[in-house]
């Protein structure tokens, strides 16, 4: 984005936690269900979500005390928001 003149800011919330209410809003925003954006080949996803039933809050939960589970990057322009993997995604948000 940067090579295409595109102002953004980044959030790692590796180093600056996020809420659970700011995920859900995140979420709501790209139109994911919490679990479209869990990276799966995780150690935290085979400890705390593979082979569980968690609802959608309870993995919410787990998502913002185990970071690393969240898919990156997550792009937001105005209210919107998409998941750009790949990166071709973001047209979504009128970036090409």
């Amino acid at each position: 984005m940067t090579e295409k003149g595109l102002d953004f800011e980044t959030i790692n919330y590796l180093e600056q936690p996020i809420s659970a209410k700011q995920l859900k809003q995140l979420l709501l925003s790209a139109g994911l269900k919490p679990l479209d954006a869990v990276r799966t080949n995780e150690a935290a996803y085979r400890q705390h979500v593979a082979g569980q039933d968690l609802s959608e809050e309870q993995l919410i939960q787990v998502m913002v005390k185990y970071p690393e589970l969240i898919q990156r990057p997550i792009v937001v322009r105005g209210n919107q928001a998409v998941l750009a993997r790949p990166a071709d995604k973001l047209g979504k948000l009128g970036i090409k």
